[in-house]
């Protein structure tokens, strides 16, 4: 018999909700509030190096600290034993160092709110849900289908709202490099990991935490060597200058909710349901969220309110949420 996770999958959204919300707003902040030295805001990529680095920290503070760690595969070597990944979790790794790029730097773009990035981003995935249960063989019921039709409209309404993508080359290739990890991370999560046996959970993080982070800063670390123009020095700044920059205190609670929000992010995908009805709950909560953060953003004139497209597609996200938990509940 599969055991389930103690709270059920609405509990985690929620708190993946009440998280996400504060670490939107704290993004754009620092992305708008002028940084005396400067005499402008730290960009996306001055403060991306950092935040990886410190919400790694976390994360194995957390899987040390919790136990996660003993649920992993282990590799023995001079007589000590360390996590170590399968082929498996090192795909996923990878796929995850991708997000690890892409999240934040979301938040960032001036002249594209974060509504419209959240749809972009999480309709994207949405999309790929389905394909990922059908690659996998996984049983994708009515209602889930129903949802993602809803979602897929929202989506649809908003490009055409907006007159079309309309996005910079970096905001395009964020949106792809999103969608890229996250389908890869969802083939090997519904291939490995959503049995319901809360242990394969921890042994999943763990496992795929220990390939992401160090790969994403390496690739980080390596791009800021990379004579590229002024972007390749942001990414230097990130990783030497921003230390003593004097915005290490908002830098670092952003780093606590990174974390933070990784941890009910897979608490909710790796649940055993097909992934038709897990994402839409997960990608859900997030672009709820990105709207909360726009009108919180607002209210302190550093960003624009939602438009009327934009709370369109956030509506249908929550019809689709309603729908997936009446279908779910009607079917247990």
């Amino acid at each position: 018999m599969t055991r389930r996770a103690a709270l059920p999958i609405e509990t985690w959204a929620l708190l993946y909700f009440l998280s996400y919300a504060p670490y939107a707003v704290l993004v754009r902040w620092l992305a708008s509030v002028p940084y005396p030295a400067f005499h402008r805001a730290l960009t996306g990529l001055e403060i991306l190096p950092v935040t990886t680095i410190l919400s790694g920290v976390f994360t194995f503070l957390f899987a040390w600290l919790s136990g996660w760690s003993r649920h992993a595969h282990r590799i023995h070597i001079a007589g000590a034993s360390f996590p170590f990944p399968t082929a498996w979790t090192f795909a996923s790794g990878i796929g995850t160092a991708l997000l690890l790029f892409t999240v934040p730097l979301s938040f960032t773009f001036q002249g594209v709110s974060i509504p419209y990035m959240q749809l972009l981003m999480r309709g994207d995935v949405l999309l790929i849900a389905p394909l990922v249960d059908v690659l996998a063989g996984r049983r994708v019921r009515w209602y889930s289908w129903a949802a993602l039709g809803l979602v897929a409209l929202g989506l649809s309404l908003t490009i055409h709202a907006r007159g079309g993508l309309r996005l910079p080359p970096l905001a395009l290739l964020t949106v792809l490099l999103y969608t890229v990890g996250y389908f890869v991370r969802l083939a090997v999560m519904t291939r490995i990991a959503k049995s319901g046996d809360p242990d394969m959970v921890k042994r999943y993080f763990v496992e795929e935490k220990i390939v992401a982070i160090p790969l994403a800063v390496l690739m980080l670390a390596l791009l800021s060597l990379v004579n590229f123009g002024t972007q390749s020095g942001q990414l230097g700044f990130g990783f030497i200058g921003v230390w003593s920059s004097g915005q290490m205190t908002p830098i670092l609670l952003l780093s606590l909710l990174l974390f933070v929000i990784s941890v009910f992010s897979i608490l909710i995908l790796i649940d055993q349901r097909e992934n038709t009805f897990c994402v839409p709950i997960e990608r859900s909560a997030s672009i709820l969220a990105g709207i909360a953060a726009a009108y919180v953003l607002a209210q302190l004139s550093l960003g624009s309110l939602p438009t009327n497209a934009e709370m369109a597609g956030a509506l249908l996200l929550i019809a689709a949420i309603v729908l997936l938990s009446l279908g779910a509940s009607r079917a247990r």
